[in-house]
């Protein structure tokens, strides 16, 4: 039976929620801009599984975890671990039984048919989620009791050719799991930025030595070439509607040969002095007019769909 997930929610992580930067780990802030191996799936929203590994609990109050660093927040490798595990038995156990399909679409190019599927998820099934006693504790939402989810997914099915209106998996590993946001980015007309405010960088260890290497092929267990970071996706909308912004933390990995997945989820960043749109310091900053603009902060302050679980 799936584990009921503390991370993959609704909620807005906040910045207490995620790792600090220690020695052994290192960040760049930037100034511009499972063995799962089935079709192309992607899903937005939130959810909860279907059944608790062990007794549900409401408790407000979180439990120390070995995974915690000594100011409380999580340490990077056992948090990035944590929220690839819940996204890989999320997309292996639920989203195959606990999603209904209600509509089928074209999107061309690709001669591929998208299905349309949704899930809801009322308060009392969320009361039952482990906030605080999971591997890595999450404060329980004060909102929980009048808190429900909606989720929305696509789902569709790509011939692995390289030709037109499909494309080989190569392909699909470099336009969706590589440089995720900056990618996204390009094939999205409505986005005018995307921009990089933290990157966690995760280094590889070496058995047998005292001191880590930095690389490329970062891996943690089955997961390769694994990367954390935080950018603003910024949306320009037509008028009379505001641009809209969505601060998320995205976690990518590849989980086999021919198999990846990306984990988008929304963050709380106005306090953090690196953030641009976020935190107003675009209003200043901002090199065109349409990055001068106040913007929308979708995720925290209007419940827009909040995440993608990307797997192929």
């Amino acid at each position: 039976m799936a584990r009921l997930a503390n991370y993959l929610r609704l909620e807005p992580l906040t910045l207490e929620e995620l790792p600090t930067v220690g020695e052994s780990e290192t960040f760049a802030v930037s100034q511009s801009k499972s063995k799962y191996k089935r079709p192309l799936e992607e899903s937005q929203g939130g959810g909860d599984d279907t059944t608790a590994l062990g007794a549900p609990s409401n408790a407000t109050e979180t439990v120390q975890s070995e995974a915690s660093t000594v100011d409380g927040r999580p340490a990077l490798r056992p948090f990035v671990r944590e929220v690839l595990d819940q996204a890989v038995t999320f997309m292996d156990e639920i989203f195959p039984f606990s999603f209904t399909a209600f509509a089928e679409k074209a999107s061309p190019p690709s001669t591929a048919k998208v299905q349309l599927l949704k899930r809801d998820r009322n308060p009392p099934r969320l009361t039952k989620i482990p906030w605080g006693l999971s591997k890595i504790p999450r404060d329980t939402p004060h909102n929980l009791d009048s808190m429900g989810e909606g989720w929305f997914a696509r789902k569709s099915r790509h011939a692995n050719r390289q030709e037109k209106g499909t494309a080989s998996f190569s392909e699909f590993d470099y336009g969706l799991r590589v440089d995720h946001c900056e990618h996204e980015g390009q094939y999205t007309p409505e986005i005018f930025d995307t921009y990089k405010v933290l990157d966690w960088r995760l280094q590889q260890e070496r058995h047998g030595e005292d001191e880590p290497t930095s690389g490329e092929d970062v891996s943690l267990g089955d997961y390769k070439d694994v990367s954390m970071s935080i950018f603003e996706m910024c949306h320009k909308l037509p008028p009379p509607l505001s641009t809209r912004v969505f601060p998320v933390v995205v976690i990518t990995a590849r989980t086999g040969k021919d198999a990846f997945i990306v984990v988008q989820r929304p963050v709380d960043i106005r306090s953090l002095p690196e953030a641009f749109y976020s935190n107003g310091r675009n209003l200043r900053e901002g090199d065109s007019h349409l990055k001068r603009k106040s913007p929308v902060l979708g995720f925290v302050e209007h419940g827009d769909p909040p995440m993608i679980v990307l797997v192929f």
